[in-house]
């Protein structure tokens, strides 16, 4: 009986690094998705980092993620994405909805 703790500790730690692993994946994918998606002019009337510093630093640390050998650039990445998705987006869907300064 306690031979079979490491076990399945083992068993339930592969599985959510692999959860972990595909939710980051997504993330990052629907930010750079999204990035690559939008007009370059409203990165700037947001006043923010250009569209294409956007993309390459998702695009990096996406890949980087996508190889899952540097633990510390995948988070990075998440956070990068969810900066994007949680800042940028929507200043970037006020002013294409009308609602903006644009």
């Amino acid at each position: 009986m306690a031979t079979a703790a490491p076990l399945f500790f083992q068993d339930v730690r592969t599985i959510v690094d692999v959860a972990v692993l595909l939710v980051s994946l997504a993330v990052q994918l629907v930010a750079l998705v999204h990035c690559l998606m939008q007009r370059g002019p409203g990165f700037q009337a947001l006043g923010t980092l250009p569209k294409g510093a956007w993309a390459a630093i998702i695009g990096v640390c996406l890949v980087i993620t996508a190889t899952g050998r540097i633990m510390m650039i995948t988070m990075i990445g998440v956070a990068a994405a969810l900066v994007y998705l949680l800042d940028v987006r929507p200043g970037l869907k006020d002013l294409s909805d009308g609602k903006g300064f644009w």
